[in-house]
C-alpha cells in the first residue's frame, strides 16, 4: 500500500507516480463502469434509449462533481493538517466532514426527487425521451448517498497518500455492473440499468467500509466532532464544488443547445462525453493528487517541493494527453459505432474530435495548475478561473456560434477557444502563486 509516502522528503519521482498511476487507473475503472451502461443501452435498445442515457448524464455529471468537489474540498484541509503534523486538527476535520458529508447527500437526494420533472423540462429533454430519462434518474438518485460516501473516504484515503485501494474498490463495483447490467435490462429495460449501478455502488461503498475498518486506516469519532470547523470546511468545499460542477454545468447547457438539433446530434454528443472521459480523467487525476501533495508540501513548508511535483505532472500529462487524443481521433468513427450503429452518430463524433483535438492537451496543463492553487488553499481562486473558462467563455461562445450559421461545429469551436484561454490564465495565476507563496517562505 501506498500508505507510507513521503512527499516532503522522499523521490518526487516515485511519490508522484505512486500516487497519480493508481488514481488514473481507478478512473479509467470508473468510465469502464459508465460505459457499461451506455455499451448495454446503446447495444440492447437502440438509439432512442441512449439519446433518454444522453438527456440524463449531465444530471448524473452534475451530482458526481458535486460529490468530488466536495470532498476534495476537504483534502486541501486534511493534507495540510498531515503535512503540518497536527494529529488533533486532522482527527476533527475527518469527523465534522463525515457528518456533514451525510447530511449533505441526503439533502441533496430529498430536493432531486422533489424536482425532477421540472429539472428534465428545463434541459430541453425531448418528449420522446422524457419518461425514459426521469425512470433513469429517479433510481440512480436513490443511491447518490452510496456515491457521495465513496468519494469522501477515497478523498481521505488519497489526504494519507493512498489511492491503490481506490483502484481495488473500483474494479470490484465495475465487474458488479458488467455482471447486472445486462440482467437488469433484458428483464425490465432502460430504468434496469440504474438498478445495476445502484446495487453495485452501495456494494463498493460496503467494501471500502469494511476495508477501512479492518485496516484501521483512520477512525471516526463523534467526540471529534468540532463545530468550529465547519466553517472553515464550507470555505475550503464551496469553491471545490463550484470548480468541480461548472464543466458539468456547461455540459447540461450544451446537451440543451445540442438537443434542439436532432435525436442523432443528442446521440453523437452522449458518445463524445463517453470518449472524452479517455482524455479527462488523466487530468484530474493530476488535479486531484497535486492537491494532496502540494498541500503536503504547503503544511510543511515547502514551495520547492510542490513547484517540482508541478513540473513532473505537467511532463507526463502532456506526453500521456498527446499519444490519447491522437489516438482518439484517429479511431473516433469505429469507437462511435461501438455505441450506436449509425453514420450520422459517427460522423459528428469524428468532427467533435477534430475539431477540439489539442483541447485536450492544454485541459491537462489547465488541471495540473488548477490542483496546485487548491492546494495551496487557494481553491476560490481556481474557481473564479472556472466560471471565467466556462460561464464567461464557452456557453456564451457556443449559443452565439450556435446561431450565426456555424451550427454543431460552432458549438465545438466554442470548446476549443475556452480550452486555450483556461490553459493561458492558468498558467499565469498559478506562476503568481508559486511567486508570491515563495515570497512569504523567504
Amino acid at each position: 500500500m501506498n500508505t507510507k509516502l513521503d512527499f516532503i522528503n522522499g523521490n518526487t519521482k516515485k511519490c508522484l507516480l505512486a500516487m497519480t498511476l493508481p488514481m488514473i487507473v481507478a478512473m479509467f475503472l470508473n468510465m469502464a463502469y459508465n460505459l457499461v451502461d451506455s455499451l448495454w443501452i446503446g447495444n440492447l435498445l437502440g438509439e432512442l434509449a441512449y439519446a433518454a442515457l444522453t438527456n440524463s448524464t449531465p444530471i448524473v455529471l452534475l451530482l458526481t462533481s458535486v460529490a468530488m468537489g466536495a470532498t476534495n474540498g476537504i483534502s486541501i484541509l486534511l493534507s495540510q493538517a498531515i503535512g503540518a503534523r497536527n494529529e488533533q486538527k486532522k482527527k476533527k476535520v475527518i469527523s465534522t466532514s463525515f457528518c456533514i458529508a451525510v447530511i449533505f447527500s441526503l439533502f441533496i437526494t430529498f430536493i432531486l426527487e422533489l424536482f425532477l420533472p421540472v429539472i428534465l423540462a428545463a434541459l430541453n429533454t425531448p418528449a420522446e425521451t422524457m419518461n425514459m430519462a426521469r425512470d433513469y434518474l429517479s433510481i440512480y438518485i436513490l443511491g447518490y448517498i452510496a456515491v457521495y460516501l465513496y468519494l469522501y473516504f477515497t478523498a481521505v484515503l488519497r489526504s494519507f497518500g493512498n489511492t491503490i485501494f481506490q483502484v481495488i474498490a473500483m474494479l470490484i463495483s465495475t465487474i458488479l455492473n458488467i455482471v447486472l447490467d445486462p440482467i437488469f435490462i433484458l428483464k425490465i429495460g432502460f430504468h434496469g440499468a440504474a438498478i445495476a449501478t445502484l446495487l453495485s455502488q452501495s456494494m463498493c461503498l460496503i467494501f471500502m467500509i469494511i476495508y477501512i475498518k479492518k485496516r484501521n486506516v483512520f477512525k471516526i469519532s463523534f467526540a471529534d466532532f468540532d463545530k468550529k470547523e465547519i466553517i472553515p470546511l464550507i470555505k475550503s468545499a464551496v469553491p471545490s464544488v463550484i470548480q468541480q460542477s461548472i464543466p458539468a454545468i456547461s455540459t447540461t447547457f450544451l446537451t440543451s443547445l445540442v438537443s434542439t438539433y436532432s435525436i442523432s446530434a443528442i446521440a453523437a454528443y452522449g458518445i463524445t462525453g463517453k470518449l472524452e472521459t479517455i482524455l479527462f480523467y488523466p487530468a484530474m487525476a493530476f488535479n486531484m493528487v497535486l492537491t494532496s501533495i502540494v498541500g503536503q508540501c504547503i503544511g510543511a513548508k515547502r514551495v520547492d517541493r510542490a513547484e517540482d511535483y508541478l513540473k513532473l505532472s505537467l511532463k507526463y500529462g502532456i506526453t500521456v494527453l498527446f499519444i490519447l487524443s491522437i489516438l482518439i481521433i484517429i479511431f473516433s468513427k469505429q469507437l462511435a459505432g461501438l455505441f450506436v450503429s449509425s453514420d450520422p452518430v459517427a460522423q459528428i463524433v469524428e468532427e467533435y474530435f477534430i475539431i477540439i483535438s489539442i483541447g485536450y492537451v492544454l485541459n491537462t496543463v489547465t488541471n495540473c495548475y488548477l490542483g496546485c492553487l487548491n492546494g495551496m488553499g487557494k481553491p476560490t481562486k481556481s474557481m473564479i478561473l472556472m466560471i471565467f473558462y466556462y460561464l464567461v467563455v464557452r456557453i456564451p461562445l457556443a449559443y452565439v456560434f450556435s446561431y450565426i450559421g456555424l451550427g454543431l461545429n460552432g458549438i465545438w469551436i466554442a470548446v476549443l477557444i475556452s480550452h486555450i484561454i483556461a490553459c493561458i490564465t492558468a498558467i499565469l495565476t498559478g506562476t503568481h502563486s508559486f511567486k508570491k507563496n515563495i515570497k512569504m517562505e523567504g
